[in-house]
């Protein structure tokens, strides 16, 4: 098994070294995940930066975790889901929502839920999804950008996941009591 670093500040490549400074300044911490992604300056600051970007979408808090919580249950990245459910709860996001996206049951908020269903078929199909698909979520009341935000939140997820799956970093400490484990239908690390 090929085994990588979790880089500090100091250990990491010259590339990285600004990008874990930031966040680090930031979190308090640097997150073993983005400890680990450093040791390629290009991932590290692609993740970032598209993590960035996301956040600048017309979508609230709530959507943009809905997008990223159901890739993370679907790719079956345990640390991503922890991850992100400290920061669906730092964010605001609904006890329920937060718990729904966990165990990947429908949100009881209809508009909600239209997105959560919308973001797991552009997962499952690898983005193919039908005209019929599409405009249900526009139905539901979102729009043409909402979809296409869709595709930017599953890619930048599959930065993160598929990285964790190779890389395997431990759950930092922040993130422990958020701990998930998928359910046995969706393959795990």
């Amino acid at each position: 098994m090929t085994t990588y670093s979790q880089h500090t500040v100091d250990t990491a490549p010259e590339g990285s070294k600004p990008i874990l400074s930031a966040i680090k300044r930031k979190m308090g911490f640097v997150p073993n995940l983005m400890a680990t992604m450093a040791e390629s300056p290009v991932l590290v600051e692609s993740y970032m930066t598209m993590m960035g970007i996301f956040e600048k979408t017309d979508l609230t808090p709530t959507e943009r975790e809905i997008i990223l919580m159901t890739n993370n249950r679907l790719n079956g990245c345990t640390y991503c889901m922890a991850a992100h459910t400290a920061m669906s709860k730092m964010s605001g996001v609904d006890n329920n929502v937060i718990e729904a996206l966990r165990a990947g049951t429908p949100i009881s908020d209809p508009k909600l839920e239209a997105l959560r269903n919308f973001a797991e078929i552009m997962n499952e199909t690898r983005g193919w999804a039908s005209d019929a698909q599409v405009n249900a979520l526009i139905k539901a009341g979102y729009s043409k950008q909402t979809v296409l935000n869709v595709i930017a939140g599953t890619a930048l997820k599959v930065l993160s996941n598929y990285t964790t799956h190779i890389v395997n970093p431990p759950l930092d400490k922040a993130f422990e009591p958020m701990a998930w484990t998928p359910k046995t239908d969706v393959v795990a690390e």
